[in-house]
């Protein structure tokens, strides 16, 4: 998130807009807009501090993990634990033909009810390149930051859901019923995109209960580093897949794997797989070479070209380069231009190839199969299902119908009008905070809400979150627990803020 550094889905919440001290919101939250004087949850936030901080260290030390098959059924009860503690009055396990969901709800008897969308799974790690283990939620100081909590799922995406549900206990401890009531969703299979919450989202009761929302949001970390804020009105499509090539399959070379002295009389399955994976892109591997892979591209408007002017004249190229570690972007692109192409384009990449031995040394071996790891991104009006269909035309074409590709999860682009009452609520809110936000056309990863965008649920969806964090996918992903950075909000001030919000859109 999915919020979703330059993280699967954040690549461009580091554009930077101005911010405002810390101490400034606290001002504003106290005397309003939203919900009169709150200077009560205020307080109860302050003062639940540690319990918020423990509760999400205690999550962090239960990863689950689709992939791995690693505490589906743990994860999945861990949440609708969570919820329960945090006032919903039901959560209930959904199970799927893969891991399970949760849907819960939450009866306040406000006028307005909104949806929602958490996670519970998080990506794999190894330990050893974690400079503490990823599972503690060990809280360090990061210069220039403040104190960070390191683990996996900090940001992506537990960290950002404890601050939401630290807001629910908050409102409690105070006094308050939430200005809303909320139907929440939750999938276990995100990150390895998404390929049972359909199933999750379709069934009767929950399309009923969501029928009764305006919109369906996901909490997340979106300030930069300087404190500033970006609204992604969409994100990208995605299709994950493994293609393998094998010499059973293509009926040549060895069926296991054989002595390398053999291969000047022997085909390779590893070499052919390379040769299969050259034609899917251009020449230096930045363009999608796909047959009729752009048939359905949608070109950007003049609104989002426009958007994305702006955000080339606010965040410095410098700056965007050095929180990612850029060296060059794609073919020397002007800033601008390489920013319309992370908007607009679809992507064809290799996330990771495996064949023979790597161990230690060398190892003199044919190997009789070679796997490539790809992820496909898309753009509107592309669909996972299309996509995937003009890959396998595409090898058929060429000879290579032999080679497996397996799609492992997927779904389609998802867009969100800048006018919808959850987009002018997030802007309210942040404004209301003294912060500046600025638009993006869509985020360059991707999340699951086309699910609820697209019909028959058909709302608008997106993200809203106060604080920061990255590192999602990679070791050492952090969240910001307390900020030292006088326009960056803690967790603190993050829970304020999700309060600030859920009165903003009873309020719309």
């Amino acid at each position: 998130m999915s919020n979703k550094g330059a993280d699967r889905r954040g690549l461009l919440l580091m554009a930077g807009a101005a911010g405002v001290a810390l101490t400034a919101p606290r001002l504003a939250f106290a005397a309003g807009p939203y919900g009169g004087d709150l200077t009560g949850v205020r307080a109860a936030i302050d003062r639940q501090q540690p319990e918020a901080i423990k509760r999400l260290q205690d999550w962090i030390a239960l990863p689950s993990s689709a992939a791995e098959q690693r505490n589906v059924q743990e994860g999945a009860q861990y949440m609708a634990g969570l919820l329960k503690s945090a006032g919903f009055q039901s959560a209930s396990i959904i199970q799927t033909d893969g891991s399970p969901g949760v849907f819960a709800v939450m009866d306040n008897g406000a006028p307005r009810t909104v949806g929602m969308y958490f996670m519970y799974d998080v990506k794999q790690f190894n330990p050893a390149e974690w400079s503490s283990p990823p599972l503690e939620g060990r809280v360090v100081d990061r210069p220039g930051i403040g104190k960070v909590m390191i683990g996996r799922g900090a940001v992506n995406q537990k960290g950002p859901q404890a601050t939401f549900l630290a807001a629910l206990h908050a409102l409690r401890a105070a006094g308050r019923k939430p200005p809303v009531n909320i139907v929440l969703v939750a999938e276990g299979e995100e990150e390895i995109a998404s390929p049972h919450f359909p199933q999750i989202v379709r069934r009767p009761e929950v399309l009923a209960a969501l029928g009764k929302c305006k919109e369906v949001w996901m909490p997340s970390a979106a300030q930069s580093t300087s404190g500033g804020v970006t609204i992604d009105l969409g994100a990208k499509g995605v299709v994950e897949l493994e293609m393998t090539c094998s010499d059973k399959a293509w009926g040549r070379g060895a069926v296991n794997d054989i002595h390398s002295s053999y291969k000047a009389m022997l085909d390779s399955p590893v070499w052919r797989l390379i040769k299969a994976l050259n034609t899917l892109v251009s020449e230096d591997g930045n363009d999608p070479a796909i047959d009729g892979w752009f048939e359905h591209v949608k070109p950007l408007t003049a609104r989002q070209k426009e958007i994305i002017a702006d955000q080339a004249m606010r965040t410095p190229e410098a700056e965007m380069k050095k929180e990612m570690g850029v060296q060059h972007w794609v073919r020397d692109l002007p800033y601008r231009e390489a920013l319309e192409r992370l908007a607009s384009q679809p992507t064809v990449n290799i996330e990771g190839m495996y064949a023979g031995y790597i161990g230690p040394g060398g190892k003199t071996v044919l190997p009789s199969k070679a796997v490539a790891k790809l992820d496909l991104r898309l753009v509107p009006d592309q669909t996972a299902k299309d996509a995937a269909a003009k890959l396998k035309a595409h090898l058929a074409k060429r000879g290579f119908g032999d080679i497996d590709v397996n799609v492992t999860g997927g779904y389609d682009p998802t867009q969100t009008d800048e006018h919808s009452s959850l987009i002018r609520s997030s802007i309210e809110v942040y404004r209301a905070a003294g912060l500046d936000p600025q638009l993006s056309p869509r985020v360059a990863g991707s999340w699951p809400g086309y699910i609820f965008t697209d019909a028959p649920v058909s709302l608008p969806a997106g993200h809203f979150g106060l604080g920061h964090g990255a590192g999602a996918h990679a070791p050492n992903e952090y969240y910001v627990i307390e900020s030292t950075a006088p326009k960056l909000r803690g967790m603190a001030g993050a829970t304020q803020g999700y309060v600030e919000f859920l009165y903003a859109l009873a309020a719309t």
